[in-house]
């Protein structure tokens, strides 16, 4: 049996506001130093990522930042724990931080209930970046 199936992509559909302004951010320090390096790919989103790379972004993990040293590195949407912010500091890195203020404001919500010390339960995919971010 076929079925007529017409498939519509939402004109509002996309990258969410933070993503963008992740990209916007790398997009501005790739025209101006020609690479820059990223805390994780700054969007799941392979082709963006790919198009990306191609203009110089060059993708780290939290090991290859220990190595990094008088660098900028971007920390994308999703955020990044407390420990990236020392390791920056101690390596004399700029980060470029584009976390999106939603991430933000939840972060900050969770050091407050945690300095007070109180429970906190996160639910996420374990080793997400989002997730990561969190903690």
């Amino acid at each position: 049996m076929m079925y007529n199936l017409e498939v519509k992509i939402d004109s509002d559909s996309g990258f969410c506001f933070g993503v963008v302004y992740a990209i916007d951010m790398a997009e501005e320090i790739l025209e101006e130093d020609g690479y820059l390096y990223c805390l994780g790919d700054i969007v799941h989103n392979d082709e963006e990522v790919e198009r990306l790379k191609a203009k110089g972004l060059k993708i780290i993990d939290n090991e290859e930042l220990k190595f990094i040293k008088n660098e900028k590195v971007l920390i994308r949407a999703h955020g990044e724990a407390p420990e990236t912010y020392k390791v920056a500091l101690e390596n004399n890195i700029i980060l470029i931080d584009a976390s999106c203020p939603v991430v933000l404001k939840l972060q900050n919500r969770i050091k407050t209930t945690h300095d007070a010390n109180e429970n906190i339960l996160i639910f996420g995919k374990h080793g997400h970046a989002e997730v990561i971010g969190l903690q």
